[in-house]
């Protein structure tokens, strides 16, 4: 079987285990049942998400230009305290902004290598969840937006990372610990803007991947370095594709990037 296309963050389903799908313009493929065959992916050209051209990626799928322009790469996408659409202010572009940061948001813990703080629209619930690789997850707070969000996870960052371990998570070495826990723990030190929305009741999610055998070590592919490369598929989780030679391959890294993959 070959299939060509854009590369963009797998979809995913729950269930048990988790369901993947690569969607591409005019195919799409349930990865997990592509387990324990063999996967051969070619880089063949660039294809910016946004201008659609061939254009080097620069980041999160897109050319140097769009990414620069596109208020999908705003900064307050990664630091969402830098969020402005509540105050009517503009970063790039305000209908976009007010219609991603004037929802509903949750603050979360999830344990994924080790226990982090994150934040999510409500409407992500559980995909973010799934693209780190989480293997449990827990509702701290849900807000109106994304501003109180931000500075909800500013606040509880001094006692608890922020950060997964993303090596630790992909060969499965993860510690063991109650989120109920952590989280009642750190319900002190939760803003006084957002110690309404705490959600005290919150229960844990269990989350389980498709993998067959995780690695012992861990070898990233770099399309750039390493235009074509072959191996047999042993698993899926965050949205790392894991291959027997115990490479890994991070599907949304390479989001612009076109390829063409064929299984057998």
């Amino acid at each position: 079987m070959q299939y060509q296309g854009v590369l963009t963050k797998m979809r995913t389903e729950i269930g048990s285990p988790i369901n993947y799908y690569l969607i591409f313009e005019s195919d799409f493929i349930h990865m997990n049942q592509l387990l324990d065959k063999t996967l051969r992916i070619e880089f063949l050209k660039y294809q910016c998400l946004a201008c659609g051209k061939d254009k080097k990626i620069f980041r999160q799928g897109f050319c140097y230009d769009d990414f620069y322009n596109q208020p999908q790469a705003g900064d307050w996408i990664m630091r969402p305290e830098l969020s402005t659409a509540h105050l009517d202010k503009e970063d790039r572009d305000l209908d976009y902004e007010k219609s991603v940061q004037l929802q509903p948001h949750i603050v979360y813990l999830a344990n994924s290598s080790n226990i982090k703080v994150g934040v999510t629209r409500k409407t992500q619930v559980p995909t973010r969840w799934i693209d780190q690789g989480a293997h449990e997850a827990l509702e701290i707070v849900e807000v109106p937006n994304r501003y109180l969000a931000g500075i909800t996870e500013v606040a509880l960052k001094k006692y608890v990372a922020d950060k997964t371990n993303w090596r630790k998570m992909l060969k499965n070495d993860i510690e063991d610990a109650s989120l109920s826990d952590f989280r009642d723990n750190l319900q002190q030190y939760i803003p006084e803007e957002t110690k309404d929305f705490f959600l005290p009741a919150a229960k844990e999610l269990q989350l389980e991947f498709p993998v067959l055998k995780y690695p012992t070590k861990v070898k990233s592919l770099n399309l750039d370095k390493t235009p074509y490369f072959e191996g047999r598929l042993k698993g899926i989780k965050g949205q790392y594709l894991i291959f027997d030679d115990e490479t890994v391959f991070n599907v949304r890294n390479w989001e612009g990037y076109f390829v063409g993959l064929t299984v057998s």
